[in-house]
């Protein structure tokens, strides 16, 4: 007989793995890469720091870093046999977002990556550096060959955020710009177990090969109450317009009710450490749009505590992160595959991690149908 557990809904709040990647401590507002502080890695160090302590499992030193860029650089590049199908895909598919979920499958096979099962750590660990490193180029080739442009090649002499710029807009950007983008992709990096990262975890259960993991990741990203949409956020804040125009939208917006897009997250009980982060980002950038959001989140927040007192919204990841890729010059069409650029690496290393532990992660459902077995009625 099988016994069942009754469990939260939706599993929440329910420990289901032991993971050294990471985790979040929503009641805190605190988040953390290994035993290091995400915000403050976003601070002081690079993104292929992140990268590698979450590949490797361990922050690199100023030598070790210089070597593994050496290493992913060439990892860049999309192989050949993938290029005429970045031409359909970009012809047929509506957002790089998808585009990059089909693109990535068709690699995997192409390159043939393994089953988990069984593999060498090597090899997997071969297949996160590929797919970590090529999801820029991907994203960015559809991008532009969208718009009737050719892809641009990746620049092996520029670091993994600065490349990214340079490939989707065709010109090195400038520094200020490359750098608050890089430090949006390492504040993205991975969140917890959220539900695309518990997807690349029992895909890799099965013992599939990586790229089935990061495509089925997409996949649960791709739906708007998980990856979300900056996008939305700054249409919200051009809605306002004005910061003395926050109060009454926000009261109309909840009057009708509808979510307002930017504030409120699943695990955050106080300030998300990723908006706090990043509204400094902006600020530094600085320009109007800068301006009118910070007093828009002033305003907005107010205004939802007075409205709902008992359930605290507070600016989310999303509503800087709209604003700061703006400013750097990502169309909105890029916001979601920008952070999912950021996120594979997440992806990848809990996939390293669950390749490492044998056995299938496979719960179960509560039946709550008609009681069984009851007569099959003639035809």
């Amino acid at each position: 007989m099988t016994t069942t557990l009754d469990v939260p809904k939706g599993l929440k709040g329910l420990a289901v793995a032991d993971t050294e990647v990471g985790d979040v401590r929503g009641d805190e507002g605190f988040y953390h890469y290994r035993q290091y502080s995400a915000v403050e890695l976003a601070e002081k160090r690079t993104f292929e720091d992140v990268w590698y302590l979450l590949l490797e499992g361990e922050l690199p030193d100023e030598e070790r870093r210089r070597q593994f860029m050496r290493e992913v650089a060439p990892l860049r590049t999309v192989p050949r046999a993938i290029e005429p199908l970045l031409d359909e895909v970009a012809r047929t598919c509506l957002s790089p977002l998808s585009g990059l979920r089909t693109v990535l499958s068709h690699l995997a096979a192409v390159e043939a990556m393994p089953a988990s099962h069984g593999a060498d750590r090597s090899r997997l660990l071969a297949d996160a550096r590929r797919l970590t490193s090529v999801a820029a180029t991907v994203v960015a080739a559809l991008h532009r060959r969208s718009r009737g442009l050719e892809p641009i090649a990746p620049d092996d002499a520029l670091p993994y955020a600065a490349n990214y710029l340079f490939m989707v807009n065709g010109q090195r950007a400038d520094e200020r710009h490359a750098r608050a983008i890089e430090q949006y992709l390492m504040l993205a990096v991975d969140h917890g177990f959220n539900a695309s990262t518990f997807t690349a975890r029992v895909v890799t259960s099965t013992g599939a090969d990586f790229g089935a993991a990061v495509v089925a990741a997409l996949g649960a990203l791709s739906g708007p109450l998980h990856g979300g949409a900056p996008s939305l956020a700054l249409e919200s804040l051009d809605a306002i317009g004005t910061p003395d125009r926050a109060p009454s939208w926000v009261r109309d917006a909840v009057a009708r009710g509808e979510r307002i897009m930017g504030f409120g997250h699943a695990v955050y009980r106080t300030k998300d450490p990723r908006s706090e982060a990043l509204r400094g980002t902006v600020e530094e950038l600085g320009g109007p749009r800068a301006e009118l959001a910070v007093q828009v989140e002033r305003l907005v927040e107010q205004t939802l505590a007075e409205l709902k007192p008992d359930r605290p919204l507070q600016a989310n990841i999303e509503f800087y992160a709209g604003v700061l890729m703006e400013q750097c010059g990502l169309p909105p069409e890029l916001f979601t595959p920008t952070f999912a650029i950021a996120r594979v690496v997440g992806w990848c290393a809990q996939a390293l991690e669950q390749a490492a532990d044998v056995g299938i992660i496979r719960p179960s459902a509560r039946y709550i149908g008609p009681p069984p077995p009851q007569p099959v009625p003639a035809a």
